[in-house]
């Protein structure tokens, strides 16, 4: 199994300190219950982060996939409202989902646009559909199902009380264990990694580049429909603000993770140990009572630092760590 590098390291470091730090100052916050729970706050947003990582690995970037999100949300509400059982409200999810991750995968293959720009515009796009169609109403009343998914632990289904591990969570491991596997031990990871480095060479040694790319916009609008499906679980409804803003937390967990922006580089270990360092630095901030807004220039400023410490220790005869 390929070594941990240093950033990685200096993840699973901070990761033990805020363990520690707020273990002592936060009373109750290393109990198993208090840890379980706060895998709630995080784990629809590890899903899409999971989804970008291969995206910006791969030098392209989806900012629409939390309104991707919200559209397969709302994809679960009308289907809900005409019919469908649990089965086809899933369906509907995942088929709105490929849809708009398709459209984004086109605009960028199709007529060479960059993804930022086409992302920004289907940004609006989706998020617009969402909050024209709902207004200010929302839509509830969703099988128990998905109550069962979003909000219940698998000590409960397997009747192992103990096992305080919540369904949401394993999903997210289960995710990032099979991401992980294609990208670092198969030839399509090696390939994405191509991609990102040096699309030109890529293209000359046969790699279908767009191909690829097409097929990453279409992962990342189904895991935004996995998220979608777990997140309207767990609210027990659609509204239309779900998921605002989430975007930009996903791309702060998958930068902080070491994903080079510029593409070609990063690794799902170290999404992974972002994912759960934010998640559980902002669950940690919420039982202090910290308002959103400060969480919201916290999470600005962890992106900013994210991109330029890797940098730091990039740079010969420095080290951050003794």
């Amino acid at each position: 199994m390929k070594a941990w590098n240093t950033w990685e390291r200096v993840l699973l470091a901070l990761l033990v300190l805020l363990l520690v730090v707020f273990g002592i100052t936060q009373p109750g916050f290393m109990s198993p219950d208090a840890l379980a729970d706060s895998t709630f706050n995080f784990s629809e947003k590890g899903i899409l982060a999971l989804a970008l990582a291969l995206l910006i690995i791969t030098g392209e970037i989806d900012l629409s996939i939390a309104a991707t999100l919200a559209l397969c949300s709302l994809a679960m509400g009308f289907s809900m409202r005409a019919g469908a059982g649990p089965l086809g409200i899933t369906l509907a999810a995942f088929a709105t989902g490929a849809i708009a991750g398709g459209l984004n995968g086109w605009l960028v293959t199709r007529y060479k646009l960059p993804s930022i720009v086409v992302t920004i515009g289907t940004l609006s796009l989706y998020r617009g559909l969402a909050l024209v169609a709902l207004g200010d109403k929302a839509i509830s009343g969703y099988p128990e199902a998905f109550s069962t998914l979003g909000n219940a632990y698998v000590g409960e289904l397997i009747g192992v009380r103990w096992l305080v591990l919540p369904i949401e969570f394993a999903i997210l491991l289960l995710c990032a264990v099979a991401v992980g596997v294609v990208l670092h031990r198969t030839v399509l990871g090696r390939r994405l990694y191509a991609v990102g480095a040096n699309p030109v060479a890529a293209r000359f040694s046969g790699i279908a580049a767009d191909r690829y790319r097409m097929g990453l916009f279409v992962f990342a609008g189904l895991m935004a429909a996995l998220a979608a499906i777990m997140l309207t679980g767990r609210i027990g409804s659609t509204r239309p603000n779900i998921a605002m803003g989430w975007e930009l937390d996903a791309i702060t967990m998958v930068i902080l993770g070491g994903v080079a922006i510029e593409g070609g580089r990063g690794s799902i270990v170290g999404t992974m140990l972002a994912v759960l360092l934010l998640g559980l630095f902002t669950f940690a901030m919420g039982m202090a009572n910290v308002t959103g807004i400060v969480m919201s220039m916290v999470i600005g400023a962890l992106l900013i630092v994210s991109m330029v410490l890797p940098r730091m220790f990039k740079r010969p005869g420095r080290r951050l760590l003794a």
